[in-house]
């Protein structure tokens, strides 16, 4: 079975960021890694999650 790709709006509401903002990280930078079929944007899973789990901050001790 073939593995589902999410769509911009998919991973808006994943993240709970609005549409715009995903947009945004497409073209500056800063969201997950993506890939262009045609004209349209979809993201790995695999990614994604990669992508959250660099997202963590690591908090200053003391």
């Amino acid at each position: 079975m073939a593995e589902k790709h999410l769509t911009p709006g998919d991973l808006a509401l994943r993240v709970g960021v609005p549409l715009g903002t995903v947009y945004q990280w497409n073209s500056r930078g800063g969201g997950p890694r993506f890939m262009k079929i045609g004209k349209y944007v979809r993201y790995k899973m695999a990614d994604v999650t990669a992508w959250e789990e660099s997202q963590y901050v690591d908090q200053a001790t003391g």
